[in-house]
């Protein structure tokens, strides 16, 4: 079975995040997010791309005042349940993240994009939205797959083994390029989903964050925690060689 779109794949990722994040999600990608954007009490907090709305919940918890906008009806729907089931005063709405009619201008503290932006096809088109969308003095604070490391279909962990010593390269090609690709999951009874992907290189995201008016002011790359590297074998490479950036920009 191969999935194209995030909208085939609701059930199955609203399943596999629940209300904490999957493991790579709760113990290596979001705790770099989570410092970069600190208290959330009292701020208005935009969820972009915001898929089941963990990260939705988890900030209304905190006190924060949260709207969530994602393009997949069914994953919406998904997170509205849970609102309704649970309430925190989410609004949710579909919604193209590159044309937010939806939401004004200058409505919001904090705009929060967790492992989207390598997903969108037109992501300069989300940082402006974002832009747009946020106060001056608004933060966008970011994650995505780290550009110099996880080229999609362009890189890959080498394993070398010689004698009682093993070494771990991680091989990559094609970084200057600006592709689409696909991105390969685990989906259930074994099966291999694909979603699309599009790669750029770092200085692409900066250049298009500075366009949009905005300054960078942190840069992250995720390292294991003790959660992860009990449950994934490739949290010692990942200790060396980051596959994730968090990024923080300030607009002007």
């Amino acid at each position: 079975m191969s999935a194209t779109t995030w909208a085939d794949l609701a059930a199955w990722y609203d399943e596999t995040q629940g209300d904490e994040g999957d493991l790579w999600h709760r113990s290596l990608i979001d705790p770099p997010l989570l410092r970069l954007v600190g208290s959330a009490a009292g701020l208005r907090v935009l969820d972009l791309a915001c898929g089941n709305g963990y990260l939705a919940r988890r900030f209304a918890r905190s006190g924060a005042r949260v709207t969530a906008v994602d393009a997949s009806a069914p994953i919406i729907e998904r997170a509205r349940r849970r609102e309704a089931e649970a309430p925190l005063g989410i609004a949710y709405h579909v919604a193209d993240v590159t044309r937010l009619q939806v939401l004004g201008d200058a409505g919001f503290d904090v705009v929060v994009c967790n492992m989207a932006l390598m997903d969108i096809e037109d992501a300069a088109g989300a940082i402006r939205e974002a832009g747009r969308v946020l106060r001056a003095g608004g933060r966008l604070v970011a994650t995505l797959s780290h550009p110099c490391f996880d080229v999609p279909t362009a890189s890959a962990w080498v394993v070398e083994r010689m004698d009682f010593t093993t070494s771990v390269w991680r091989k990559v090609s094609r970084y200057r390029e600006i592709f689409a690709g696909v991105c390969p999951w685990h989906g259930p009874f074994g099966q291999v989903l694909h979603t699309p992907i599009y790669h750029r290189p770092l200085s692409w995201y900066v250049r298009s964050l500075r366009a949009a008016g905005f300054v960078v002011t942190a840069l992250e790359e995720p390292e294991p925690t003790e959660e992860f590297a009990a449950g994934s074998p490739q949290a010692p490479w990942i200790a060396e060689i980051p596959l994730h950036c968090a990024i923080e920009a300030r607009k002007d």
